[in-house]
């Protein structure tokens, strides 16, 4: 580093979270497991191109957010770093390869995790706790373990899977559209003026829909229509009910075999309220009758603190697993 300031750790040394996702990055400084004020935000996501996520782009954009949150909290040096992001446990060989190193130089930090932002979201939601965690936003992604390995569901993207997330709820909802514009069975007159008062004439939306690169923030965009009908739309209010459905078969296929945890909610598709949480506590009374619900204690970057603070302090922590939680330390671990 520049400047010659001199390492001036906090008092259990202070620690770099950063949560990579679809909107961007947000980084934060961290001691004792409390971040040092409000993070900072790129609204600019990091870029995945033929080798995956890209790490040059990545660093780019990091690098300066994490210098100016270390020179403003007078912190030299870093203990600990942890990176969340999106597609990491499939996209993230190329962070692998080139990030322990780089941060090493360019921030002298030794002790480095990179983690899916399904674990992240796992620690802010239960920490070190036995269970399971469903994130759903524009995509859904379960994660469970027992403390000992992980499990995963879905998460598959809005082609493949997603079943229950926000893309998904958006699509069914204009499909449910469509069928009424043609006249066809299971049609909901309701979405349809929804559709159209949203996006224009339903007979232009495939040619405004298809060529854009954003499809599943824009199929997303229509789940709040799909909400506000569902109380007086029978075809809104089952689109609804099945997305309960899927995102509690996810939660059940990655929870501990015993069953008898804790399962928690967290992200923006569970801000939506009755309509979503009424039919989806239902679906978690029939497939997973012994587990409890509870409230996420944090979100995606609480929880890269606290994995952070975990390895800062050489505590035990999360499993660690070389695509869902890969670790590196000054000493190779």
């Amino acid at each position: 580093m520049t400047g010659g300031r001199q390492p001036v750790p906090g008092p259990a040394g202070a620690v770099l979270a950063v949560d990579s996702g679809g909107s961007g990055l947000r980084v934060v400084l961290a001691v004792g497991g409390r971040a040092l004020g409000a993070p900072l935000v790129s609204a600019e996501p990091v870029r995945t191109g033929a080798r995956g996520i890209d790490p040059g782009h990545l660093l780019a954009l990091l690098l300066p957010m994490a210098r100016r949150l270390m020179a403003d909290a007078g912190v030299g040096e870093v203990r600990a770093a942890v990176l969340g992001a999106a597609g990491m446990a499939t996209l993230g060989d190329a962070l692998r390869a080139e990030l322990p190193g780089a941060f090493a130089r360019e921030l002298g930090v030794r002790r480095l995790a990179l983690a899916a932002d399904a674990v992240t979201a796992y620690a802010g939601a239960l920490g070190r706790r036995a269970g399971a965690v469903v994130a759903g936003g524009t995509g859904m992604i379960a994660t469970g373990t027992d403390l000992t390995t992980w499990r995963r569901a879905d998460g598959w993207g809005h082609l493949l899977g997603d079943c229950g997330g926000g893309a998904w709820i958006g699509r069914a909802g204009l499909d449910a559209a469509m069928r009424a514009f043609d006249g066809r069975r299971g049609g909901s007159a309701v979405l349809l003026a929804r559709a159209e008062e949203m996006f224009g004439p339903a007979g232009e939306l495939p040619g405004l829909l298809y060529p854009r690169t954003d499809r599943p923030a824009v199929l997303a965009s229509f789940v709040p229509s799909v909400a506000a009908c569902a109380e007086r739309d029978p075809v809104a209010r089952g689109i609804l009910t099945a997305a309960a459905g899927h995102i509690v078969e996810a939660a059940a296929a990655v929870v501990p075999k015993s069953g008898d945890c804790e399962v928690a909610f967290t992200g923006g598709l569970f801000k939506m309220g009755d309509p979503l949480l009424v039919p989806l506590q239902e679906e978690l009374s029939r497939q997973l009758p012994s587990a409890r619900r509870t409230a996420a204690e944090g979100d995606p970057l609480h929880g890269a603190v606290r994995i952070a603070t975990d390895l800062a302090e050489d505590r035990p922590g999360l499993p660690v697993d070389d695509r869902m939680l890969y670790v590196r330390t000054e000493t190779g671990g």
